[in-house]
């Protein structure tokens, strides 16, 4: 008989080849979809506008989509592990309203005076939203006085969330006349993602990858108790702070690029743990991998749907991610266990 270790790591092998395929699957096929509709990629060869149209924006967009998904796959899974919760999701540390709030501001501020906007001007709106993301983890941090009480950090991150959100409806309110970008950004889209934001979602995600992978350790302790963690020497306060780090980039860049995108980050680290047991460096490897194809089969039928309409992308990710959440916690609800 083959031993359990073994068997779940050629478990986790065979998921892993699975998501390459279907992302594979899903870059082909999100090329082929547009504003009219599904039309094969072979058909299109011979038309020189639609290969333009292929390379310079549904393809970019397509691999947007699917390294914003990885991104946000990744830093759910470092986030349930490093705060032992099933529930937490990338934007627990308040960087959701911290990157809204720096969108609604930019936005707010070209209205003024030349002066006022020329460093909005500089950075742009996707510079906006990644300052305004880590400065809430920031202020985060700064309000439960470092990492090394995870209830402190997580009532920070509440309360950061809530009061920073709070600051972005006063802004609306002040200047109405943002208030339909800025729907656009809190629902999310990868319309506008170009290849230059694939290359930083690029860089950002194999960094963040192997920061994650080579702290799964951490996670791995930290997931038999706090006590045990520091009885086996892991030295909680650093890589802590390490993690939050990589949580709070991954999520910041995605973030940034695409805009609010809802449940890819919290449901992907469950979508795994519904197939395989694994540790935490599995874990991060094909959570990153779900979410990219969870975020990417969202963005293609976002735009085949209701074609040449567009679907917001993060309403689908809503929609689907909540209704497989509210599915597995009545399954295991049924059975007497909670999510």
């Amino acid at each position: 008989m083959n031993h359990p270790a073994a068997r779940y790591q050629h478990r986790a092998f065979w998921l892993m080849g699975v998501l390459l395929l279907v992302s594979a699957g899903l870059l082909l096929l999100g090329v082929s979809v547009g504003s009219t509709g599904f039309e094969s990629v072979l058909n299109m060869q011979r038309d020189p506008q639609a290969m333009q149209i292929i390379w310079e924006i549904r393809l970019p967009r397509t691999a947007g989509a699917w390294l914003a998904g990885a991104l946000l796959g990744l830093a759910g899974a470092v986030a349930q592990g490093l705060f032992r919760n099933p529930l937490a999701d990338p934007y627990l540390l308040g960087s959701a309203s911290g990157a809204a709030l720096g969108v609604a501001l930019a936005m707010a501020l070209f209205g003024v005076s030349p002066l006022a906007t020329h460093w909005v001007a500089r950075i742009g709106l996707t510079g906006a939203a990644f300052v305004g993301a880590v400065a809430a983890v920031l202020l985060t941090l700064l309000l439960a006085k470092g990492v090394q009480h995870t209830l402190r950090l997580l009532l920070a991150g509440v309360i950061v969330g809530v009061v920073l959100g709070a600051f972005s409806s006063l802004i609306l309110l002040l200047t109405p006349d943002i208030m339909q970008a800025m729907q656009a950004f809190m629902l999310g889209s990868t319309a506008f993602v170009g290849w230059t934001a694939c290359a930083i979602m690029l860089g950002v995600f194999v960094f963040c990858l192997l920061a994650a992978w080579m702290m799964s350790h951490v996670l791995d302790g930290l997931a038999l108790g706090e006590a045990t963690a520091q009885s086996l020497g892991l030295r909680l306060p650093q890589m802590r702070a390490a993690l939050v780090a990589v949580l709070a980039l991954a999520t910041g860049t995605a973030v940034a690029q695409t805009g609010l995108i809802a449940f890819v980050g919290l449901a992907a680290p469950h979508l795994v743990r519904s197939v395989i047991k694994t540790t935490h460096g599995r874990l991060i490897v094909l959570s990153s991998l779900t979410g990219a194809v969870l975020l990417t089969a969202a963005d293609i039928l976002a735009r085949g749907l209701i074609a040449p309409q567009e679907l917001p992308v993060g309403v689908l990710t809503a929609v689907l991610g909540g209704g497989y959440l509210l599915w597995l916690m009545h399954r295991r609800t049924g059975r007497g266990a909670g999510l």
